[in-house]
């Protein structure tokens, strides 16, 4: 199984408010570079982090979050 957030256990897509990003959790780089910031900032204590459903990425966008690493 592909790594998850403790509090997001069944979400492949997390997104994070303050920057609007959502981070796909089956990729690695992502999936580290979320948890980095996580752990660091304290984002979920803080309520900055948001699951989506359906859990898609086309969800997330529709919500106005872009990809991680997107210019």
């Amino acid at each position: 199984m592909s790594p998850r957030l403790r509090r997001f256990p069944e979400q492949r897509f997390v997104g994070t408010r303050d920057d609007m990003r959502v981070y796909d959790c089956d990729d690695g780089d992502a999936f580290a570079a979320l948890e980095a910031r996580v752990e660091l900032e304290n984002l979920v204590g803080d309520g900055l982090v948001s699951s989506f459903g359906p859990d898609s990425l086309a969800e997330a966008r529709n919500r106005g979050f872009a990809e991680e690493g997107a210019a």
